[in-house]
């Protein structure tokens, strides 16, 4: 591709109905080859961006233009998937023109001759280039490091973390100039993940990727596109230099904060003060009086700060796992697992979708029973469960009378708080709190299904993917508030960076039925692993289970 920039924006303003503008006037520019992490609050427009870069939305004003003949693919955060089809042949779409080539290829080679000798040999020579003699082993591969379903599965009985990694493996394999990617690793295991960087980091086009995968963002970015206050500012570097500079910003802010508070002060007495007569002159004060506030409104950055009401203090016992086995129909997801949780304990549970970590939830619950062994929990524990079913929001609610039920004080742990401070603690300020649950995006349904479940306190939490969705503001309150939790609890999270911060153990269900206790953070047991397995370690493999055996 022959043009400087693979994507240009001039301008370029968002604005949903009737009248919230997402962003206004962006002016960039995107390198080819160039690897980009779209980082901001939800609902800064970060998923809105994207659709406009794909083409998908033109209701905009401004300019976004991509460079002519350069291709672009988008995976959305739920993609479309032919439904007539398997998941091999949907996967097999990425390729469809490479395949195109090789099959005209091989009609060629049973009808060979002189005529024909020239585009036999141009055919060669881009099947060469673009090594596209094995096509089915490249789909196996892809197939086999996102943990796709079957190849010969209906894409009719997938849930959505399946769908998405059968999209994901179409679009890499379709290899665009311009490859867009809203939440890349949302339903990938840890292993999955390290491929998706690896892979990424050879890419010779130009990725841009909505993630708060803060150890993705670290491993594969080489820009930073921040969206705040409908502002976009571009850093060249990866999240732990943006992280620093962005950290610079933030006090040169709050010293131009003090600084306009200060006019702000003067402005007010001012007024105060003022005879009533001097009309012409009071009004253009006032005037100014009110640009500075606004300006200000604009400027500060409320610090985001998640309530965990503690609960009874723990006694010695807190959880006892002894021989756990569980099996699903006739696949045994885990077996003879015991592990002891300590007062205080963090444990971070990994590990691909389907191995049995939501299942090990309910067997602690009591929800479901193991087929063999015993759960204990100490006398003085009182568990409290945040699942993923955030279908069971209302919504025709809004966002606070959904988490307070229309109170305006509301029982947290043991003590009562004003409603709307809760909430705002979860970053839903002001017009936020008044927003239709209906109308949220996945990290903000999120937001509110974490408030309403945490609210009722608990001195053993149990987190089943909290952490899916949540902007990266967000997750570091998550992971301050867990930090200053004074129980324990148990998390089930793919985000690498969270584990690494608040995880005292590791709980990884690997595969063949198998699970690890581990003391340690993620980074520790990575490290343990490696040494463990070698090479194998990082190597993608399927999902598989152990035959149950009566």
């Amino acid at each position: 591709m022959s043009s400087q920039y693979v994507f240009t924006m001039h301008q370029l303003t968002k604005v949903h109905p009737p009248d919230k503008t997402v962003f206004r006037d962006l002016s960039l520019s995107f390198l080819p080859g160039a690897k980009i992490g779209v980082l901001g609050y939800n609902g800064a427009g970060k998923s809105s961006l994207l659709r406009i870069m794909s083409g998908d939305d033109k209701e905009f004003d401004g300019e976004a233009q991509l460079a002519p003949n350069a291709t672009v693919g988008f995976l959305q955060q739920e993609p479309h998937l032919d439904e007539t089809k398997t998941v091999h042949e949907n996967v097999m779409e990425g390729l469809s023109e490479l395949k195109a080539l090789v099959d005209k290829f091989n009609e060629l080679a049973v009808n060979y001759s002189d005529e024909t000798a020239d585009e036999f040999a141009r055919l060669q020579a881009e099947i060469d280039a673009a090594d596209a003699w094995d096509l089915d082993n490249k789909v196996e591969y892809a197939m086999d490091a996102l943990r796709c379903p079957p190849g010969d599965w209906n894409v009719t009985d997938l849930s959505g973390g399946e769908k998405r990694r059968v999209a994901l493996a179409r679009l890499l394999l379709s290899a665009p100039d311009l490859l867009l990617l809203d939440e890349p690793t949302n339903h990938l295991d840890a292993e999955s993940v390290a491929w998706l960087e690896r892979h990424l980091e050879n890419y010779k086009g130009t990725v841009v990727a909505v993630t708060h995968d803060r150890y993705f963002l670290d491993n594969v970015a080489g820009w930073i596109l921040e969206l705040d206050r409908g502002r976009g500012i571009p850093f060249e570097g990866n999240y732990s230099g943006w992280l620093d500079q962005k950290a610079k910003r933030m006090a040169m802010e709050k010293r131009t904060d003090v600084a306009r508070q200060r006019r702000i002060n003067e402005e007010l007495e001012w007024a105060r003060k003022n005879p009533k007569g001097r009309q012409t002159k009071q009004k253009a004060r006032l005037n100014n009086l009110d640009a500075l506030m606004e300006e200000q409104s604009a400027q500060r950055l409320d610090e985001t700060r998640i309530t965990i009401p503690p609960g009874p203090r723990l006694g010695g016992t807190v959880i006892e796992a002894n021989g756990l086995s569980k099996a699903f129909g006739d696949k045994l997801l885990f077996e003879n697992l015991s592990f002891t949780l300590p007062p205080g304990g963090m444990v971070g549970v990994i590990g691909p979708n389907g191995a049995g970590k939501s299942t090990l939830f309910k067997l602690l619950t009591g929800l479901e029973q193991p087929d063999s062994g015993t759960v204990k929990l100490g006398e003085t524990v009182d568990l409290s469960y945040v699942d993923q079913s955030r279908d069971s929001l209302d919504p025709n609610k809004n966002v606070w009378e959904e988490i307070s039920e229309g109170l305006d004080y509301v029982k947290v742990g043991e003590r009562e708080m004003n409603s709307r401070q809760y909430v705002a603690s979860f970053n839903f300020k002001k017009g936020d709190q008044q927003k239709k649950v209906g109308s949220l995006s996945g990290g903000e349904r999120n937001r509110v299904h974490l408030a309403k479940l945490l609210r009722r306190g608990g001195n053993v939490l149990l987190l089943d993917e909290p952490t899916n969705d949540l902007d990266v503001e967000t997750l570091q309150a998550l992971e301050d508030g867990l930090l200053g939790f004074p129980g324990c609890a148990v998390v089930i999270s793919h985000d690498r960076w969270f584990l690494d911060r608040i995880a005292s153990h590791i709980l990884a269900f690997e595969g063949d039925s198998k699970a690890t206790w581990f003391e340690g953070n993620l980074q520790a047991y990575e490290a343990w692993r490696r040494e463990e397995l070698g090479d194998e370690a990082d190597r993608p493999h399927r999902l598989t289970y152990k035959k149950l055996t009566r």
